[in-house]
């Protein structure tokens, strides 16, 4: 099934039904009216939305509406855990050499963990505000998945069985050292078996296009630069804690394992024009106005998430 959260004027906004095509949509008022209550009684609840999911797909929910995805806040607007996991190396050693910094060992034995606030975080068509001394903005879409209850320790192979969840989403970057804006979310979340083939053993055979002003800017596959899985990843977080149904845990950046496959966000391209041209004009980081769209598609053409598509700003502008 696939779910979405309207803007209401409260918080947390209003849960609600999505249809495959992502045309059609119907409040779930009645069964659960935030997607944490979801999460929180998953095994009770979902098997009601997927009926729910069932009628409107078969044009037979009473109340369906036409869907906009303007209106919609992030799936879970509000997460108990928001964290990366760097599933990436080869983006990750390839950015670290061009800077002259030889990549530690362990970037390819352990996946490295950003923790990030989870509160506040964007719709798909919200503007982002950077701070205005910001000079090096940046982007990094990325997948994620949305955890049940998973208890520290769990092991990678068991940790698959916490997802509820599959996300799109596009994490901002500032300046060293300098907050960057909240993490923005496509407007649709999917349950791994909606997906059907491309979820394959905890990666997502999807590809992820992303575009600048209009213009492509890169167009990667998802699964052929991923290191780890997220059964990998959530057991990483899980090792030191356990996760609270809610968590939402992001891949990192998605980067191709060949660099001539492109670069996933600013700094890896601005890396690999350095090493290849010294003295050119690196392409430049995001200004005021800039518009990002990221998108993932299935293997038929299909956009299982819809789109990410924002505006850049500075604060108070």
């Amino acid at each position: 099934m696939k779910l979405a959260t309207l803007k209401d004027g409260s918080r947390d906004g209003q849960l609600a039904v999505v249809s495959r095509d992502l045309t059609q949509a119907h409040f779930a008022t009645g069964i659960a009216t935030r997607l944490q209550q979801v999460l929180d009684d998953w095994n009770f609840v979902s098997p009601q939305l997927e009926d729910l999911y069932t009628a409107l797909n078969h044009g037979k929910a009473r109340h369906a509406f036409a869907f906009d995805a303007r209106q919609c806040m992030a799936p879970l607007p509000r997460a108990a855990h928001w964290v990366q996991v760097g599933a990436y190396p080869d983006a990750a050693e390839r950015v670290l050499r061009a800077l002259g910094v030889e990549p530690p060992a362990t970037l390819r034995e352990a996946p490295p963990v950003l923790a990030a606030a989870g509160d506040g975080l964007l719709g798909a068509h919200d503007e982002v505000e950077f701070a205005a001394a910001a000079t090096r903005r940046d982007f990094g879409p990325q997948l994620a998945i949305v955890t049940g209850d998973v208890a520290a320790g769990t092991p990678a192979d068991r940790a698959l069985d916490g997802v509820r969840l599959v996300l799109l989403a596009n994490a901002w970057r500032g300046d060293d050292g300098d907050a960057a804006p909240p993490a923005a979310f496509a407007p649709v979340a999917v349950t791994p078996e909606e997906l059907g083939e491309a979820w394959r053993g905890g990666k997502l055979a999807l590809t992820v296009e992303t575009r600048l002003d209009g213009r492509r800017f890169a167009r990667l596959d998802a699964a052929a630069g991923m290191r780890w899985h997220f059964g990998r990843l959530i057991a990483r977080v899980a090792s030191t804690r356990g996760l609270g149904a809610g968590a939402i845990v992001g891949s990192g950046t998605i980067g191709a394992k060949d660099a001539a496959d492109g670069a996933g966000c600013l700094a890896e391209r601005r890396a690999a024009e350095a090493a290849a041209a010294a003295g050119t004009e690196p392409t430049p980081w995001l200004a005021p106005g800039a518009v990002l769209r990221v998108e993932a598609f299935a293997a038929d053409g299909s956009s299982p998430f819809g789109a990410i598509e924002q505006r850049v700003s500075e604060i108070g502008e």
